[in-house]
Protein backbone atom coordinates (compact mmCIF):
# COMPACT_ATOMS: atom_id res chain seq x y z
CA UNK A 1 0.00 0.00 0.00
CA UNK A 2 3.10 2.46 0.27
CA UNK A 3 4.02 2.58 -3.12
CA UNK A 4 -0.23 3.51 -4.07
CA UNK A 5 0.65 7.20 -3.49
CA UNK A 6 4.00 7.56 -5.72
CA UNK A 7 2.85 5.39 -8.51
CA UNK A 8 -0.79 7.95 -8.39
CA UNK A 9 1.77 11.00 -8.59
CA UNK A 10 3.93 9.37 -11.48
CA UNK A 11 0.51 8.80 -13.53
CA UNK A 12 -0.52 12.17 -13.35
CA UNK A 13 2.92 13.83 -14.51
CA UNK A 14 2.69 11.28 -17.51
CA UNK A 15 -0.91 12.49 -18.47
CA UNK A 16 0.20 16.11 -17.60
CA UNK A 17 3.20 16.24 -20.08
CA UNK A 18 1.03 14.14 -22.51
CA UNK A 19 -1.83 16.03 -23.25
CA UNK A 20 -1.16 19.42 -25.26
CA UNK A 21 -2.26 22.53 -23.65
CA UNK A 22 -5.88 23.19 -25.32
CA UNK A 23 -6.01 26.54 -26.86
CA UNK A 24 -8.26 29.53 -25.40
CA UNK A 25 -11.21 30.06 -27.36
CA UNK A 26 -10.46 33.89 -27.06
CA UNK A 27 -7.03 33.48 -28.54
CA UNK A 28 -8.26 31.99 -31.54
CA UNK A 29 -9.03 32.53 -35.83
CA UNK A 30 -11.31 30.14 -37.02
CA UNK A 31 -11.68 30.35 -41.27
CA UNK A 32 -12.81 28.51 -43.79
CA UNK A 33 -10.79 27.46 -47.14
CA UNK A 34 -11.82 26.39 -50.54
CA UNK A 35 -10.00 24.01 -52.88
CA UNK A 36 -10.13 23.29 -56.52
CA UNK A 37 -8.49 20.65 -58.99
CA UNK A 38 -9.76 19.94 -62.22
CA UNK A 39 -9.02 16.67 -64.45
CA UNK A 40 -10.34 15.07 -67.37
CA UNK A 41 -13.11 12.14 -66.98
CA UNK A 42 -12.23 8.80 -68.06
CA UNK A 43 -15.81 7.29 -67.60
CA UNK A 44 -18.68 7.90 -69.35
CA UNK A 45 -22.32 7.10 -67.46
CA UNK A 46 -25.33 7.27 -69.02
CA UNK A 47 -28.96 5.88 -68.25
CA UNK A 48 -31.20 4.87 -71.18
CA UNK A 49 -34.06 2.64 -71.88
CA UNK A 50 -37.42 1.53 -73.51
CA UNK A 51 -40.95 2.69 -72.91
CA UNK A 52 -43.60 0.94 -74.58
CA UNK A 53 -47.94 0.88 -74.41
CA UNK A 54 -50.24 -1.40 -75.46
CA UNK A 55 -54.12 -2.52 -74.88
CA UNK A 56 -52.92 -5.22 -72.37
CA UNK A 57 -50.17 -5.50 -69.58
CA UNK A 58 -48.95 -8.66 -71.56
CA UNK A 59 -48.78 -6.94 -74.72
CA UNK A 60 -47.06 -3.71 -73.26
CA UNK A 61 -44.60 -6.51 -71.11
CA UNK A 62 -43.94 -8.56 -74.95
CA UNK A 63 -42.95 -5.36 -76.54
CA UNK A 64 -40.67 -4.01 -73.93
CA UNK A 65 -38.80 -7.27 -73.71
CA UNK A 66 -37.81 -7.42 -77.32
CA UNK A 67 -36.79 -4.13 -77.68
CA UNK A 68 -34.77 -4.29 -74.32
CA UNK A 69 -33.04 -7.72 -75.81
CA UNK A 70 -32.02 -5.81 -78.47
CA UNK A 71 -31.08 -2.91 -76.53
CA UNK A 72 -28.59 -5.55 -73.88
CA UNK A 73 -27.44 -6.86 -77.57
CA UNK A 74 -26.46 -3.54 -78.97
CA UNK A 75 -24.10 -2.83 -75.73
CA UNK A 76 -22.52 -6.06 -76.02
CA UNK A 77 -22.01 -5.44 -79.49
CA UNK A 78 -20.04 -2.34 -78.20
CA UNK A 79 -17.96 -4.49 -75.58
CA UNK A 80 -19.72 -3.16 -72.80
CA UNK A 81 -19.39 -6.14 -69.73
CA UNK A 82 -22.30 -7.21 -67.80
CA UNK A 83 -21.08 -5.79 -64.74
CA UNK A 84 -21.31 -2.59 -66.34
CA UNK A 85 -24.97 -2.08 -66.95
CA UNK A 86 -27.44 -2.45 -64.03
CA UNK A 87 -31.33 -2.43 -64.23
CA UNK A 88 -32.46 1.16 -62.61
CA UNK A 89 -35.93 1.18 -62.70
CA UNK A 90 -38.89 -1.40 -63.72
CA UNK A 91 -42.61 -0.09 -63.79
CA UNK A 92 -45.80 -1.54 -65.29
CA UNK A 93 -48.55 1.39 -65.05
CA UNK A 94 -52.18 1.44 -66.19
CA UNK A 95 -53.24 4.28 -69.00
CA UNK A 96 -56.06 6.19 -68.62
CA UNK A 97 -58.30 8.64 -70.76
CA UNK A 98 -58.21 12.08 -70.36
CA UNK A 99 -59.68 13.69 -67.73
CA UNK A 100 -63.57 14.36 -68.31
CA UNK A 101 -65.23 16.27 -65.09
CA UNK A 102 -68.63 15.14 -66.29
CA UNK A 103 -67.49 11.21 -66.38
CA UNK A 104 -68.85 9.03 -63.01
CA UNK A 105 -67.67 5.98 -61.02
CA UNK A 106 -64.05 4.63 -61.48
CA UNK A 107 -62.02 5.63 -64.76
CA UNK A 108 -61.41 2.62 -67.64
CA UNK A 109 -58.09 1.46 -67.95
CA UNK A 110 -57.52 1.86 -72.09
CA UNK A 111 -54.21 0.49 -72.02
CA UNK A 112 -50.93 -0.48 -69.96
CA UNK A 113 -47.59 1.25 -69.78
CA UNK A 114 -44.31 -0.58 -69.09
CA UNK A 115 -40.57 0.69 -68.72
CA UNK A 116 -37.67 -0.56 -68.24
CA UNK A 117 -34.24 0.97 -67.54
CA UNK A 118 -30.72 1.04 -67.12
CA UNK A 119 -27.40 2.45 -65.92
CA UNK A 120 -24.64 1.91 -68.18
CA UNK A 121 -20.69 2.95 -66.79
CA UNK A 122 -18.47 3.08 -70.28
CA UNK A 123 -14.78 2.97 -69.98
CA UNK A 124 -13.83 5.71 -72.33
CA UNK A 125 -15.91 9.21 -72.84
CA UNK A 126 -15.43 8.77 -76.37
CA UNK A 127 -17.78 5.66 -76.81
CA UNK A 128 -20.82 7.57 -75.80
CA UNK A 129 -21.58 8.99 -79.31
CA UNK A 130 -21.47 5.64 -80.39
CA UNK A 131 -23.27 4.01 -77.41
CA UNK A 132 -26.42 6.56 -77.66
CA UNK A 133 -26.93 5.73 -81.40
CA UNK A 134 -26.37 2.13 -80.91
CA UNK A 135 -29.21 2.35 -78.17
CA UNK A 136 -31.37 4.68 -79.87
CA UNK A 137 -31.22 2.01 -83.29
CA UNK A 138 -31.99 -0.91 -81.21
CA UNK A 139 -34.81 0.37 -79.83
CA UNK A 140 -34.65 2.33 -77.14
CA UNK A 141 -36.94 5.57 -76.59
CA UNK A 142 -35.76 7.38 -73.65
CA UNK A 143 -32.08 8.51 -72.71
CA UNK A 144 -32.49 10.15 -69.25
CA UNK A 145 -29.62 11.34 -68.32
CA UNK A 146 -25.54 11.53 -69.61
CA UNK A 147 -22.75 12.50 -67.43
CA UNK A 148 -19.00 11.91 -67.23
CA UNK A 149 -17.00 10.78 -63.87
CA UNK A 150 -13.29 9.91 -63.00
CA UNK A 151 -12.86 6.31 -61.83
CA UNK A 152 -10.14 7.32 -59.27
CA UNK A 153 -10.30 10.59 -58.34
CA UNK A 154 -7.95 10.37 -55.13
CA UNK A 155 -5.28 12.99 -56.56
CA UNK A 156 -7.55 15.40 -57.54
CA UNK A 157 -9.07 15.18 -53.72
CA UNK A 158 -6.15 15.50 -52.34
CA UNK A 159 -4.77 18.72 -54.58
CA UNK A 160 -8.00 20.07 -53.64
CA UNK A 161 -7.60 19.65 -50.10
CA UNK A 162 -4.24 21.00 -50.22
CA UNK A 163 -5.31 24.04 -51.82
CA UNK A 164 -8.12 24.42 -49.60
CA UNK A 165 -5.62 24.51 -46.35
CA UNK A 166 -3.67 27.23 -48.48
CA UNK A 167 -6.97 29.69 -49.18
CA UNK A 168 -7.95 29.07 -45.47
CA UNK A 169 -3.90 29.87 -44.10
CA UNK A 170 -3.74 33.03 -46.44
CA UNK A 171 -7.48 34.27 -45.50
CA UNK A 172 -5.96 33.67 -41.64
CA UNK A 173 -2.68 35.96 -42.44
CA UNK A 174 -5.07 38.62 -44.03
CA UNK A 175 -7.42 38.60 -40.94
CA UNK A 176 -4.12 38.26 -37.91
CA UNK A 177 -2.60 41.09 -40.11
CA UNK A 178 -5.38 43.39 -40.26
CA UNK A 179 -5.84 42.87 -36.52
CA UNK A 180 -2.36 43.20 -35.90
CA UNK A 181 -2.01 39.69 -33.84
CA UNK A 182 0.51 37.13 -34.79
CA UNK A 183 -0.61 33.88 -36.32
CA UNK A 184 0.10 31.04 -34.51
CA UNK A 185 -0.13 27.35 -35.30
CA UNK A 186 -3.31 24.83 -36.29
CA UNK A 187 -5.42 24.11 -33.67
CA UNK A 188 -7.89 21.80 -35.70
CA UNK A 189 -8.60 21.11 -39.09
CA UNK A 190 -12.44 20.34 -39.76
CA UNK A 191 -13.67 19.00 -43.72
CA UNK A 192 -17.11 20.29 -43.94
CA UNK A 193 -17.86 18.64 -47.55
CA UNK A 194 -15.89 17.81 -51.01
CA UNK A 195 -17.77 17.38 -54.05
CA UNK A 196 -17.52 16.50 -57.61
CA UNK A 197 -19.28 18.44 -60.20
CA UNK A 198 -19.62 16.85 -63.84
CA UNK A 199 -21.91 17.78 -66.98
CA UNK A 200 -25.03 16.28 -67.11
CA UNK A 201 -27.59 16.29 -70.23
CA UNK A 202 -30.93 14.97 -70.43
CA UNK A 203 -32.47 13.83 -73.45
CA UNK A 204 -36.03 12.35 -74.65
CA UNK A 205 -35.88 10.61 -77.66
CA UNK A 206 -39.30 10.16 -79.70
CA UNK A 207 -38.64 7.66 -82.66
CA UNK A 208 -35.66 7.23 -84.78
CA UNK A 209 -35.59 10.59 -86.61
CA UNK A 210 -32.02 11.24 -86.09
CA UNK A 211 -29.62 12.44 -88.75
CA UNK A 212 -27.01 9.57 -90.12
CA UNK A 213 -23.98 11.49 -88.40
CA UNK A 214 -22.81 10.39 -85.47
CA UNK A 215 -24.36 12.08 -82.15
CA UNK A 216 -21.36 14.16 -81.07
CA UNK A 217 -20.20 14.77 -77.39
CA UNK A 218 -18.20 16.35 -75.45
CA UNK A 219 -16.63 15.11 -72.14
CA UNK A 220 -15.18 18.15 -70.59
CA UNK A 221 -13.49 18.50 -67.13
CA UNK A 222 -13.93 17.61 -63.84
CA UNK A 223 -14.11 19.80 -60.93
CA UNK A 224 -13.09 18.47 -57.26
CA UNK A 225 -13.98 20.73 -54.43
CA UNK A 226 -12.73 20.56 -50.73
CA UNK A 227 -13.87 22.94 -48.31
CA UNK A 228 -12.51 23.02 -44.76
CA UNK A 229 -12.55 24.83 -41.96
CA UNK A 230 -9.20 25.73 -40.21
CA UNK A 231 -8.51 27.38 -36.57
CA UNK A 232 -5.43 28.72 -36.13
CA UNK A 233 -3.87 30.34 -32.91
CA UNK A 234 -3.23 33.43 -31.72
CA UNK A 235 -0.09 33.39 -28.96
Amino acid sequence: MRFAAPAAVLLGALALFATPAAADPAHVISVSGTGEARGVPDQAQLSAGVTTVAATADAALAENARKMTAVFAALTRLGVPERAVATSNFSIQPQYPPYDQNERGLQKIVGYQVSNQVDVVLDDPKKLGPALDALVGAGANQINSVSFAIKDSTALDAKAREAAIGDARTRAQTYAKAAGVTLGGVVSIVETSATTSFADLNFKVAGRALAAPATPTAAGEESVRANVTVVFAIP
